[in-house]
């Protein structure tokens, strides 16, 4: 099977290109800037707000699987009009889809949510990754939708903007404080690269929460990656994100439970997966 993942010189999008060729499949991806180091991977420059240039690298790679795990940020152009480009000639070419989404599409007032929950964002990018999400489904009613949150990497993976701001606030050498009543479901990078190639396996569509099982605070999380990556966990500022004037919600817990039912793959909580081995 040909896969193409878009955005794979990215953080998850590196995890997905190398699982994708670890299984034995023909891998291309694409890169903004500069292609990823993986040289199992055949790599294609793609800007998605080029329509033609989405077509063209479609028509070339031929991929029976697109994986969209880029990350443009509140660019709309690139995060909602640029993913549903990309559907819309993922659709036209017979190829199936997996478009990675985030938490940031709710606004924490209801704080748990399931995979049937309406979209309500408060940010910019909240509300880019949510006009994506009804596009794609729109134009590419039988694409996967899969919803994640914080993503997390191995020891000293400075490729994860979290670890790599812990460990910045750790040495002192950027300002800024970790909340702690901002909460997330943090998920490691390769469970979530995993389950993502797995329903892409499966005969599912619609949205799917992939996100870990811990629900946590981000002042916690950073005393876990700190104390995991031996670092001096005390030297983390804490902060209340209520008060503080930053848009964004306080409290969203993705429930992945429907998910991790048809799965092999197991979305671990992040106080197990940044564990201190014995």
């Amino acid at each position: 099977m040909t896969v193409l993942i878009v955005g794979g010189s990215g953080f998850l999008g590196s995890e997905l290109v190398r699982r994708a060729a670890a299984a034995g499949h023909r891998t291309a991806a694409t890169f903004a800037t500069r292609p990823g180091s993986a040289p199992e991977a055949t790599w294609h420059a793609l800007d998605l707000r080029d329509p033609e240039r989405v077509e063209a690298v479609v028509a070339e790679v031929g991929p029976r699987l697109i994986v969209n795990a880029t990350s443009g940020g509140s660019d709309w152009a690139v995060t909602a009009d640029g993913a549903v480009r990309l559907a819309m000639v993922a659709a036209r070419y017979g190829s199936r889809l997996v478009h990675v989404s985030s938490d940031a599409v709710f606004s924490g007032t209801r704080v748990h949510y399931d995979a049937s929950c309406l979209p309500d964002p408060v940010t910019p990018y909240g509300a880019a990754k949510a006009a994506a999400e009804t596009g794609v489904r729109l134009v590419h009613p039988e694409a996967v939708v899969a919803r994640t949150s914080l993503i997390i990497g191995d020891r000293h993976d400075r490729q994860s903007a979290h670890v790599r701001m812990v460990h910045d606030l750790a040495a002192g050498t950027r300002n800024g404080v970790l909340f702690s009543d901002d909460i997330r479901c943090p998920v490691h990078v390769a469970d979530l690269a995993a389950a993502l190639l797995e329903l892409a396996s499966c005969d599912t569509d619609g949205v799917h929460h992939v996100a870990g099982a811990d629900a946590i605070s981000r002042h916690e999380l950073g005393t876990l990656i700190a104390e995991r990556d031996g670092l001096d966990a005390s030297r983390l500022p804490s902060g209340l994100r209520a008060g503080s004037g930053l848009p964004g919600a306080n409290d969203v817990r993705l429930d992945s439970r429907a998910t991790q039912l048809g799965l092999h793959t197991t979305l671990r909580g992040a106080r197990r997966f940044l564990a201190v081995p014995d």
